[in-house]
């Protein structure tokens, strides 16, 4: 049974909002959860890939689209 996706869009805030509130997706979801975040905060492209590290996290995709940052990060199960 796959996992459905959360949704962070965190476009039009500035770091560390992006961050933390893919850190409260992931810990309030649990277990395997899958989270998309949107950011448009050029410091996000340092700021969560470090969050992601620091935590054990996966960091499943990284992206830039139309000048937004989609990052994908999934929580063991």
């Amino acid at each position: 049974m796959e996992t459905a996706e959360i949704l962070v869009d965190a476009r039009g805030h500035h770091c560390p909002i992006p961050t933390l509130r893919l850190r409260k997706a992931l810990e309030t979801a649990g277990p395997g959860a899958r989270v998309r975040l949107l950011a448009d905060d050029p410091m996000a492209r340092v700021d969560v890939p470090h969050f992601v590290r620091e935590k054990g996290y996966a960091l499943l995709e990284k992206d830039e689209v139309s000048g937004w940052l989609i990052f994908v990060v999934a929580r063991a199960e």
